[in-house]
């Protein structure tokens, strides 16, 4: 049986970026406008919690997400810097709820929440597909 530190409310992640043309609509397939797209934006509120508790896992676990609420509320142009922060908010067994915020200098630019799944690396690789 792996040993984890505590995983508890509180735990949580920033992370700091600027839109770059990777990052927008028209790149990453969402749509043909040059901002900031959502799937792009999905992707870095999943990072920060990834990282609010990659230091309470086991060895050898990780977690998986298994749900997602997100709600865009203000377009972001290339050149606008951005901050996300995810908290964890709740944790049930295995299963681990955060809220996250990206806002810029000015506005929120989206909220929601993240569910995700502590699992055991190797046993969950072991149960794919090939």
């Amino acid at each position: 049986m792996l040993t984890r530190m505590t995983l508890a409310p509180g735990l949580h992640a920033q992370l700091l970026i600027m839109v770059e043309t990777e990052d927008t609509a028209v790149k990453v397939g969402s749509g043909d406008v040059p901002v900031l797209g959502t799937p792009r934006l999905l992707a870095l509120a999943e990072q920060a919690t990834v990282q609010a508790v990659a230091d309470a896992l086991a060895p050898g676990e990780t977690s998986v997400g298994t749900r997602v609420a997100l709600e865009h509320l203000a377009a972001s142009p290339v050149g606008t810097h951005i901050e996300i922060s995810a908290e964890l908010t709740e944790v049930n067994g295995r299963r681990l709820v955060f809220a996250f915020t990206a806002r810029d200098r000015h506005t929120t630019v989206a909220t929601g929440t993240i569910e995700r799944v502590v699992v055991d690396r190797e046993r969950f690789l072991s149960r794919l597909t090939r």
